[in-house]
């Protein structure tokens, strides 16, 4: 049985090379008794068997970036358009991209809809026949042209019909291993079973109402739909994907851990195999809907491209369009605040003599630090270091003798704090003299705190600071972005693990 975390198919007289991508294994195999390369592995849950029949299906646009230090391998960033000249294989294809070609994850990229459409565009680009290309699928003669009417129904079908798969390969995950999983809670108590499947049965209860609404807006002439408004008035359901994209790190490091265990890795085999589903592993499977997310703004932006400004549907698809990728934006944006939130919990771990709540608690962003004085109650001034973060002010003592070590002194709660300029000369609260300083009242102690900068130009850059703060917690509570319970426990159980001493050796 085939471990999740190291999958490799070796055939006669083959070479078999394996490399990490996203902390999933991926094998690459090159026959040596044949003409051909051959790829074996495979992420995508979408078949494309029909697809690699059609000969002039040959651009392909990139999801996202494919970052490789391996020669023979295509890199390129999302939106990049690659010229495909060989799908045999269905995981791995050779492509063209500028002046460089090379083999790329079948899974990274779109199949454009409209293929003739984009060959001549490309033609008209380059000022030259693209039958001088050498590669076998590209530059075959064209001998009509697909109307704008035809290219629309293409598009449309194309959303619609990997709606209808992608609805039907999440029903088969959640029959084939989530109920499974339910079933034996002395494999599966429910943390774990929250951390490898995230918040895939909300996802999948929302694309069965979303696939819903587009195929009751289908007309018998596809061209004819109206699609756009499915996707505005289901935009804030999309959202849900920021949980699940947030969460898919911790599923595939909790999956790779269970793997280890021989009884896991029957248990999954099994699962997949009573479903009757594809030939791959559970981390494929799971990375479906962060693929998704990724396709519908490239299907938005390609079926803008070809319907009219007199078409009914012309304002609802550019809303919807630029709907989904302020959604992605977002996604992307909950995604770095996820990877902010594990250093924060491994900054607070080094932190020594740490008082009241995690930082994880209330704050999931580092915002700005420096060092400041401060004047305490009895009016002596202190330096202190202070690290901002949404929600509250952390000050510590930075420790003299060892570098970029700090203990805990105090923290204050913005979200009932006020804070007011203090002009340079003597402060009557404190009876101290200050320049560049400014305070913070909290209102729920009433109890202030004086600060001071250096110099006039660190002051101003705290206190564009502050407002920066107060920006970022009015938009996440205006998105609803919150920390899921699970993934604060476990970057605040991770990070006190790495800081732990090792046990001495002999």
């Amino acid at each position: 049985m085939a471990s999740l975390s190291h999958i490799s198919f070796k055939w006669p007289l083959s070479l078999s090379r394996t490399f990490p991508l996203n902390g999933l294994s991926l094998s690459r195999t090159f026959p040596l008794n044949s003409l051909s390369l051959s790829r074996t592995f495979s992420l995508n849950g979408l078949s494309h068997h029909s697809i690699f029949e059609t000969e002039n299906l040959t651009y392909a646009e990139a999801l996202w970036d494919h970052v490789t230090m391996d020669p023979d391998e295509l890199a390129f960033r999302a939106g990049d358009v690659i010229k495909v000249t060989d799908m045999l294989d269905k995981d791995w294809w050779w492509g063209i991209l500028d002046d460089k070609e090379g083999w790329f994850p079948a899974n990274f990229v779109r199949l454009r809809a409209n293929q003739e459409h984009h060959l001549q565009e490309v033609q008209k680009t380059e000022g030259s026949d693209a039958s001088k290309d050498s590669s076998p699928n590209v530059g075959k003669p064209h001998q009509f042209s697909v109307s704008s009417e035809q290219a629309r129904t293409n598009v449309i079908n194309e959303i619609i019909t990997a709606e209808r798969e992608y609805v039907r390969q999440l029903d088969d995950v959640l029959q084939g291993y989530v109920v499974q999983a339910k079933k034996r809670p002395d494999m599966f108590p429910e943390e774990k079973t929250t951390t490898i499947f995230g918040n895939l049965e909300d996802i999948y209860i929302f694309s069965k109402k979303f696939l819903k609404s587009l195929e009751v807006s289908l007309k018998d002439e596809l061209h004819l739909s109206e699609i756009g408004h499915c996707f505005i008035e289901h935009k804030k359901g999309f959202e849900i994907y920021s949980d699940y994209c947030n969460n898919h790190p911790h599923a595939c490091d909790q999956l790779k851990e269970l793997c280890k265990n021989k009884r896991y890795r029957h248990f999954f085999e099994g699962c997949r195999l009573l479903q009757e589903m594809k030939q791959i592993p559970l981390e494929g499977f799971l990375l479906t809907p962060v693929q998704k997310i990724c396709k519908y703004p490239l299907q938005l932006a390609e079926l803008l491209k070809y319907t009219s400004t007199e078409h009914a549907d012309f304002q609802d698809v550019g809303e919807a369009l630029d709907a989904m990728k302020k959604i992605a934006c977002l996604i992307n944006e909950r995604k770095r605040r996820m990877e902010s939130i594990e250093k924060i919990a491994q900054w607070q771990a080094t932190v020594e003599d740490w008082e009241g709540p995690d930082l994880l608690e209330t704050s999931s962003e580092l915002i700005y630090s420096g060092e400041l004085s401060k004047v305490n109650s009895s009016g002596w001034t202190q330096e202190r270091y202070f690290f901002l973060f949404d929600h509250q002010l952390i000050y510590c003592r930075k420790d003299l003798l060892k570098k970029n070590s700090f203990s805990f002194r105090g923290r204050i709660y913005l979200d009932h704090s006020k804070i007011s300029q203090v002009a340079d000369g003597r402060d009557a609260q404190f009876n101290v003299y200050v320049k560049n300083g400014w305070k913070l009242h909290d209102d729920k102690r009433n109890k202030s705190f004086l600060v001071f900068s250096k110099n006039a130009v660190e002051k101003d850059r705290w206190l564009k600071a502050f407002d920066e703060e107060r920006r970022k917690v009015k938009s996440d509570q205006e998105n609803g972005f919150t920390i899921p319970a699970n993934l604060r426990k476990s970057c605040v159980r991770n990070s006190f693990r790495k800081t732990q001493p090792e046990k001495p050796k002999g």
